[in-house]
């Protein structure tokens, strides 16, 4: 059978199913799946990640139904790692997998939860999303009868963790790391003072690509900016011009679109032309010598790397800092500290299981916290609301 288009011959340095480093407990092989064929079903299974449907990428979920989420972001994020490591001959599958599992650990609310947590959490040892993946993919998915978590192979959960560089180095240690770390380290080395895996990095590039893009398409939907606003701006204006010169009397929605589909192409483009010189060079001819090197093989060419700042400055200022998106954050960052208060001071108006956790702690705050932050970590935007609403609006009760 010919090869499909765009693929490659595979690589001598592609993460091997058949040679991986196993998982943590035992298990018997599948007859019909490679093993990272079953964490990307696994990761497709777990709750966590059926919620990231209703969970903030910039927009709370319940502005409008055509706004990114979480879920959908990391479905993008996974076509786009697909197509790459199709295109360097790299495993397809563990791709899959981590671009489907990388912001699986994500509270509500996007990045003015994590902050919001991270605050409430201060006294207790912090709160990161990347080790709350790592907590919701070997502890709090409960499907097993025989271990807690999802069992994932172990070129996924360092995938998971590491796909944007080493964890330590250059003056952190081990010990300077979120508790998650620590405490997994003890039962399986994921080599935290390396690169991760060639899959990971292509994996962490698709998340660039993937968030560059419909950011734009949903700053423009939002009216936060206009396409004559981006005209000027690095990568993105010159694929707009092209467009609205090729097409002068398309509609608007078609221009954002096919401008948007022309970027993320080029920056496919990029990605994988740049991996390939750096592989080149480097040469190495395993997974491991990938990780051992001093720098990653995944990077965008200098060029677009230099042209992207301009764009990411533009997009901090129109619509990071948008003062819509500032009122939402803001109302979102209050409903998680409250919440966060209230069931810390009065476990017992947590549901069960969770009431029965926190209390089980007893006098032990820092466990208490954990638990309580797990429980709103693991919220959707809605259900957050929801609850909030059900705690502290007395309306409810009149």
């Amino acid at each position: 059978m010919a090869d499909q288009p765009g693929s490659a011959k595979k690589s001598i340095f592609a993460s091997d199913p058949a040679q991986s480093r196993g998982r943590l407990h035992d298990e018997p092989a599948s007859p019909s799946r490679s093993e990272f064929q079953r964490d990307r079903d696994r990761i497709i299974h777990a709750d966590a990640f059926r919620r990231l449907k209703q969970k903030t990428q910039v927009f709370i979920a319940h502005e409008g139904d055509h706004y990114r989420t979480r879920l959908t972001h990391s479905l993008e994020v996974s076509q786009i790692a697909r197509s790459a490591a199709r295109s360097l001959g790299l495993d397809e599958d563990l791709a899959e997998a981590l671009a489907l599992a990388h912001d699986i650990g994500h509270p509500p609310f996007g990045h003015a939860g994590e902050t919001a947590l991270d605050e409430a959490m201060a006294p207790y040892g912090g709160f990161d999303h990347n080790a709350q993946a790592l907590r919701v993919l070997t502890k709090l998915e409960h499907k097993y009868p025989e271990f807690d978590g999802l069992n994932l192979t172990w070129e996924t959960l360092e995938g998971v963790i590491k796909h944007n560089g080493p964890l330590i180095g250059d003056g952190v240690e081990i010990k300077d790391l979120p508790a998650a770390f620590l405490e997994y380290d003890a039962l399986q080395s994921l080599e935290l003072d390396t690169f991760a895996g060639p899959e990971a990095q292509v994996a962490a590039l698709a998340d660039d690509v993937a968030y560059n893009n419909h950011d734009i398409q949903d700053g423009l939907r939002a009216g936060l900016f206009t396409l004559e606003d981006l005209l000027d701006v690095p990568l993105a204006g010159p694929k707009v011009r092209e467009v609205m010169k090729q097409y002068p009397d398309l509609e608007r929605g078609r221009v954002i679109s096919e401008s948007v589909r022309r970027l993320i192409s080029m920056w496919l483009h990029d990605l994988v032309g740049e991996f390939r010189r750096r592989a080149e060079a480097a040469a190495p001819q395993s997974a491991a010598e990938v990780r051992a090197l001093g720098a990653p093989l995944g990077a965008f060419s200098a060029e677009i790397d230099e042209e992207q700042k301009p764009l990411r400055k533009f997009l901090f200022e129109r619509m990071y800092r948008h003062h819509k998106v500032n009122r939402m954050m803001s109302q979102a960052q209050r409903i998680v500290h409250e919440l966060f208060e209230l069931f810390l001071t009065e476990p017992n108006t947590l549901p069960p299981p969770w009431n029965e956790r926190a209390i089980a702690k007893g006098d032990d705050m820092s466990g208490r916290a954990r638990v309580v932050c797990d429980y709103i970590a693991g919220m959707t935007d809605t259900y957050a609301i929801e609850e909030h609403r059900k705690l502290f609006n007395l309306e409810r009760w009149i």
